[in-house]
């Protein structure tokens, strides 16, 4: 397949998930499978572990990078397999609990507040940006394009990082308040 016809066949996608994603998360992140009838149990022992998830994304993204400085090219796209992966599962784990489980309310008070509240809402906002540029970044990769991939990595990666490392400072700020 030529490599302006990889770009091209995932395009839609990129859109589509760019779009759809962050839809399903908002509207689903309001569902409580209860309120639909579902008798489920709480998931209370998830954010922890997509928190760890998000930290360990993290390491693998600056290992990655590290990575491809010294030449090592199989072992980043290995590393960025695995970021994608830990963010999707990420993502599940993060969908399940919010459909589970009610909504912790940050308790902190005075200044401690307005900065949780800053970096919960850069997190969710580069969250919903990183997406469509995690998936233009591999894709250029895939195409071969790596005058194209690099240039959009060196925002992608700064991004990405600062979303992963956010996810487990507010799951640390937090985590003092979740009921369980």
């Amino acid at each position: 397949m030529e490599n302006n016809s990889i770009e091209k066949k995932y395009n839609i996608w990129i859109i589509v998930l760019s779009i759809v994603i962050p839809v399903a998360v908002a509207v689903l992140f309001m569902v409580k499978l209860k309120d639909l009838g579902i008798d489920v149990s709480p998931l209370p022992f998830l954010p922890p572990i997509y928190a760890t998830i998000n930290g360990i994304t993290a390491i693998l993204l600056v290992i990655a990078v590290r990575a491809i400085k010294n030449g090592k090219v199989q072992l980043h796209q290995n590393l960025m397999k695995a970021a994608i992966g830990c963010s999707l599962l990420f993502l599940v784990m993060y969908i399940a609990y919010h459909m589970t489980t009610p909504s912790t309310k940050f308790g902190g008070e005075g200044t401690i507040k307005y900065v949780y509240f800053f970096i919960l809402l850069t997190h969710i906002l580069l969250s919903i940006i990183i997406i469509p540029l995690v998936l233009v970044t591999y894709v250029r990769a895939l195409a071969e394009k790596f005058d194209k991939h690099r240039k959009i990595a060196r925002i992608t990666f700064p991004l990405w990082l600062y979303v992963a490392i956010t996810g487990v400072v507010v799951y640390l700020m937090i985590s003092p308040y979740y009921q369980y």
